[in-house]
């Protein structure tokens, strides 16, 4: 089973989130890719069984500009059965904290088979790390059940 992790980072702890929940995938996925937004092609989305987005939240709630083209693809058609989960950081003294977790997550729910989703307060803790192994846990139970469906 192959796992793409997709993510964007300006100060540096959605990229520590990511390589948290990578090494949590490496325990279960025997292929796992991350990329950065800048060197994933829209391409790749049907090489995967599982996608993974990790994104930090802009100004109000927004989803980061670099973010957006994944964002638009994703919404452009359903993909059913490719099992998804969304996960970022985002500060509370913001009125919209991780909005822009919230809005993939809708956009995934709708259009993907979405498992999980993980909101980071700022920088990674030693608590988000045990959230993050339940978030591959429950990534990696979504896609047994798609396995399963398929059978």
């Amino acid at each position: 089973m192959k796992i793409a992790i997709i993510y964007s980072s300006v100060t540096g702890n959605t990229k520590d989130l990511v390589e948290e929940i990578s090494k949590e995938c490496h325990k279960k996925f025997q292929h796992v890719d991350i990329f950065p937004i800048q060197q994933f092609t829209f391409s790749f989305l049907d090489f995967y069984d599982v996608i993974v987005i990790g994104t930090y939240t802009w100004g109000n709630g927004d989803i980061p500009k670099e973010m957006v083209p994944l964002f638009e693809e994703l919404n452009k058609q359903e993909r059913k059965r490719l099992v998804t989960g969304i996960a970022g950081t985002g500060d509370r003294f913001y009125p919209h904290f991780c909005g822009a977790v919230d809005r993939f997550k809708d956009l995934l729910h709708a259009k993907t088979n979405l498992a999980v989703t993980l909101k980071v307060e700022l920088l990674l803790q030693e608590t988000d790390k045990v959230k993050c192994k339940q978030f591959v846990e429950l990534v990696w139970k979504r896609l047994e059940e798609q396995v399963l469906l398929k059978k």
